[in-house]
């Protein structure tokens, strides 16, 4: 018997209803994955709860891009959202249907300047990677386009100003997602670069400083993308031929920095996603550095010593569970400057993200530069710990003593996944080969090319981390630090 493949039909708007085209609010740069799952979907659920009524243009920001897959499509695609909420499993998908057109400056420039002249603009959105907000001093405005985003955005906001004679009610909103702190600064500084450099009238300025206003953010969300691995399961649940399904988690973080007047223009409090429009974003930023990445980095080594493999193995592991827990709402928590009860909800969030079970997060992935990430995400809540409470915080401790111990190299005689700079796994090496626990210990901790600062100055530090690794060699991790725990307290 012969079996009958259904051919499906491809995705456009003349095989599936997607309602009109919308009037373009907002010209995008980048059309990855990840603004694809978060950017075009916040502003979808914007559309359909408050009749925002806005149509997004795609700009590819590089030479090699998407943009002719998504036109193929005509600017839809399925997004599947899959994850945790308080214990309950969430899968959801959706197709988007608010991308107008895509652009490819490169190869029709005058398509691309021709967005400048839309009547209805109001946003700039980008996520250009963190190397994408970066002065080329090499751009110019003759190029056809310059080679960098910013420069790519001078040029289309002069467009803007000179086609609508500096009418102030054309200025645009600029909102970067590019993960650097204080995005938004940075890029406004280096278009002012531009404008010195390419010597711009005063006027346009002028109506940039006046008119046109721009917002730092925080965005969070995993989104893995195109799942190549799953794609027949994933297909198999639609009527028509999808190429650039998106893959993501259900959780979602927006944080942009701005007064009312933003609040206005965004609505997004009349919807239920989690979008902040705040005065000052960093506390959500130290937040989020503290709690979601701290835990990732406090885990990693001694979750992987102790033999676990992702981080979903980590937090549903009694013990390693039970670590990580302990170690956010006993320590971490309880040294940052927000509500207690906001910070803990937040963290809950957390951990439904770490079990979520269509994301298999290695734990030798986040591995990479453990050093200069601990020193970012865990050090200040251990630092802030001992100056609160005139201790050491267990957890934290016990995690910094697995890092020096990680950074071995070999564990059980199997090597470990050590990911770093040339220079950090030299100096481990060195200090290793010395078999000294008191001198692995004091020059590793008076690295101040690591931490900053001389760290054998913080009080009962050294004596505790070499506590804890003669627990671990001696016992193992479980064990190890339960007698760790026990004897850090005595002392």
């Amino acid at each position: 018997m012969i079996e009958v493949v259904e051919k499906k039909t491809a995705l456009n708007r003349t095989n599936v209803d997607a309602g009109k085209k919308l009037p373009i609010k907002v010209v995008q740069f980048g059309e990855g994955n990840f603004l694809r799952a978060f950017i075009e979907y916040a502003f979808q659920k914007l559309n359909q709860k408050t009749n925002f009524n806005a149509g997004i243009a795609v700009v590819q920001p590089i030479d090699r891009g998407m943009v002719d897959m998504l036109n193929d499509q005509d600017g839809l695609y399925t997004l599947f959202l899959k994850g945790i909420k308080k214990g309950e499993e969430i899968q959801h998908q959706e197709l988007i249907t608010n991308i107008v057109k895509g652009v490819d400056p490169y190869k029709d420039f005058e398509d691309y300047l021709s967005l400048a002249k839309e009547e209805e603009l109001q946003f700039i959105i980008s996520n250009t990677t963190e190397a994408g907000i970066a002065y080329v001093a090499t751009d110019s405005m003759e190029m056809k386009p310059p080679s960098s985003f910013p420069a790519k955005l001078t040029v289309l906001l002069h467009e803007r100003f000179q086609h609508f004679q500096g009418n102030p009610e054309k200025g645009l909103t600029i909102i970067p997602c590019e993960l650097i702190n204080h995005n938004s600064e940075t890029l406004k500084e280096i278009i002012y670069k531009y404008c010195e450099d390419w010597k711009l009238d005063e006027s346009f300025k002028k109506w940039l400083e006046n008119h046109c206003s721009f917002h730092s953010t925080l965005v969070d969300r995993i989104v893995p993308g195109y799942p190549k691995d799953e794609i027949e399961a994933y297909n198999a649940q639609l009527p028509y031929k999808d190429n650039l399904i998106v893959s993501a988690e259900a959780f979602l973080l927006w944080v942009i920095e701005g007064a009312d007047e933003l609040k206005a223009k965004l609505p997004f409090h009349k919807t239920d996603l989690d979008v902040k429009i705040v005065k000052d974003m960093q506390p959500y930023r130290t937040r989020k550095v503290r709690i979601l990445n701290g835990a990732h980095t406090a885990m990693v080594p001694f979750s992987l010593l102790y033999g676990n493999a992702t981080v979903k193995e980590t937090v549903d592991n009694d013990f390693t569970g039970t670590f990580v827990n302990n170690a956010i709402f006993e320590e971490i928590n309880n040294v940052l400057p927000m509500d207690k009860a906001e910070l803990d909800s937040f963290a809950d969030e957390i951990l439904d993200r770490f079990r979520n079970p269509f994301i298999k997060h290695q734990l030798a992935d986040i591995a990479l530069n453990s050093v200069s990430k601990f020193k970012v995400r865990v050090l200040p809540s251990l630092l802030e710990y001992v100056e609160k409470y005139n201790r050491l915080p267990t957890h934290l401790t016990f995690a910094f003593a697995c890092l020096i111990r990680f950074y071995k190299g070999t564990w059980n005689g199997e090597d470990l996944p050590i990911k770093d700079s040339d220079e950090v796994v030299a100096f481990f090496k060195k200090v290793w080969s010395t078999n000294d626990l008191n001198q692995v210990v004091e020059q590793t901790l008076s690295n101040s090319d690591f931490w900053d600062e001389d760290l054998t100055k913080v009080p009962h530090l050294p004596s505790a981390i070499i506590l804890a690794l003669n627990e671990i060699d001696s016992h193992g991790i479980e064990k190890g630090f339960k007698n760790f725990a026990t004897k850090n307290s005595n002392q």
